[in-house]
């Protein structure tokens, strides 16, 4: 019965989620169970899109991406798919009628993978729009229930808290992205001479970003709020990691926080949630 490939989709993008992410399955598990599922089912298909264009690299990129593109929009005409990754994505789309100038966007920016190497300003913050801020517009509308007037009050708030966990993500795979994909994202940083200098322009950045997302994350709903702390606060102990680490190193290895160190952030925010310090 259909409740039942439905049922199997979601479990789908639950795993996708869990395998592919750590920290944000750990976030994922302190939403409300009322709406845990939908942010599977918005990670699952960002998920399977990036990896389109960051790993399949034996395969012809741009036609598997515009066939995704394909699928997912025929999902959501049809509330149906057999991919159950998109199966669970229009459910998703669908109930908390996100707007699919969303989905365009990030898909432009998974595009942009596919030819960039290096960004302009105006490319960059183009890339941050649609790889990040739109997915936590996306994710907000899950978290509001679909509340259009809570949504506009946190969409600026939400669309820099993406920001941040993204510049985040591009300074912890520099090396990666420069050595591997040879994509050097922000603009005007010579990757091949990364210095100190550069490196706290693009921290400054990050910092008003934080500041920002934190303000909207104390006025998200209680369903949300704990999850979303919690993927702050890790993304920020990652950031102050970074902070502490010289640029040189940066280009000679992948930042990370060790799992004993996710679970100790977990306890320490949970007490600080149970007692009403965020």
């Amino acid at each position: 019965m259909k409740e039942l490939f439905d049922k199997t989709s979601f479990r789908t993008s639950k795993l996708t989620t869990q395998l592919y992410s750590t920290s944000f399955s750990m976030g994922t598990r302190f939403l409300s169970p009322t709406i845990q599922e939908a942010i599977y089912g918005i990670y699952g298909f960002v998920r399977f899109a990036d990896e389109i264009v960051d790993t399949f690299h034996d395969f012809d990129k741009a036609r598997l991406l515009n066939k995704f593109k394909d699928d997912t929009y025929e999902a959501i005409q049809d509330g149906i798919s057999l991919n159950p990754i998109l199966n669970s994505f229009q459910h998703v789309v669908r109930k908390y009628d996100i707007d699919h100038s969303l989905i365009d966007t990030f898909l432009e920016s998974m595009e942009m993978d596919l030819n960039k190497s290096t960004y302009s300003r105006q490319g960059y913050e183009k890339y941050i729009l649609g790889s990040a801020e739109v997915v936590g517009l996306m994710c907000l509308k899950v978290f509001v229930y679909g509340d259009q007037k809570k949504y506009q009050e946190l969409e600026y708030s939400a669309m820099r808290l993406g920001a941040a966990f993204q510049k985040i993500n591009f300074l912890r795979d520099l090396k990666a992205d420069f050595e591997e994909m040879g994509r050097s994202y922000f603009p005007g940083a010579d990757l091949t001479h990364f210095n100190d200098e550069e490196k706290r322009k693009i921290e400054k950045e990050i910092e008003v970003d934080f500041a920002e997302g934190y303000a909207g994350i104390l006025r998200l709903p209680k369903s949300s709020r704990f999850g979303v702390y919690l993927a702050y606060i890790y993304f920020y102990q990652l950031f102050v990691k970074i902070k502490r680490t010289e640029a040189s190193k940066i280009m000679g290895q992948r930042i990370r926080i060790p799992n004993q160190k996710k679970y100790a952030i977990l306890f320490q925010s949970y007490m600080k949630h149970s007692l009403n310090m965020i």
